[in-house]
């Protein structure tokens, strides 16, 4: 069986950074571990990373979340220490979800695609809709020890779309 893991945004300003969290920074040994074993098994892992630039303020998303962060090149932007060694692909993204990462799973044929990551009600949940949309009849899975949203309330919720939409949790 081909699957793949990816692992959503776990950069410094979503973990202990300008957005970061207790929730988020609980789930960094696990996705770390995950990550490992993923690779032990033979399976491919790829991780996106929210990329803004400095003008991020002035575009609808900056308008809606009045937060600089991630912006390329910061050490905010960048993947959790942990986790860098192992980001051999990367899919660099400006708003939520990635459109490269979903023609990157159309082309693979992988059998199973797996998330984890930041922030569960956010970027995971786009991706995995985004990926649901595009590949109806491929399994995915959201880790929900994996991940964590911006609050734990809208971390469970999203977790409950997703469900209802036919992605295992």
């Amino acid at each position: 069986m081909k699957k793949l893991l990816v692992v959503v945004d776990m950069q410094n300003d979503f973990i202990d950074g300008a957005l970061g969290s207790p929730q988020a920074t609980a789930i960094v040994p696990y996705v770390t571990t995950k990550v490992t074993q993923a690779l032990d098994a033979g399976d491919e892992v790829v991780f996106t990373m929210d990329t803004h630039l400095p003008t991020y303020l002035s575009t609808q998303e900056g308008q809606h979340l009045p937060v600089l962060h991630c912006v390329k090149g910061t050490f905010g932007w960048q993947l959790y220490p942990s986790l860098q060694p192992y980001a051999k692909k990367v899919f660099e993204k400006p708003g939520f979800g990635s459109e490269e990462l979903i023609q990157y799973i159309r082309e693979s044929s992988f059998d199973l695609v797996e998330f984890v990551g930041l922030c569960t009600d956010i970027c995971v949940v786009t991706n995995a809709l985004m990926l649901k949309g595009a590949l109806p009849e491929l399994p995915i899975v959201v880790d929900a020890a994996g991940c964590a949203g911006v609050t734990p309330q809208s971390h469970e919720e999203a977790l409950h779309t997703m469900k209802m939409c036919h992605i295992d949790v």
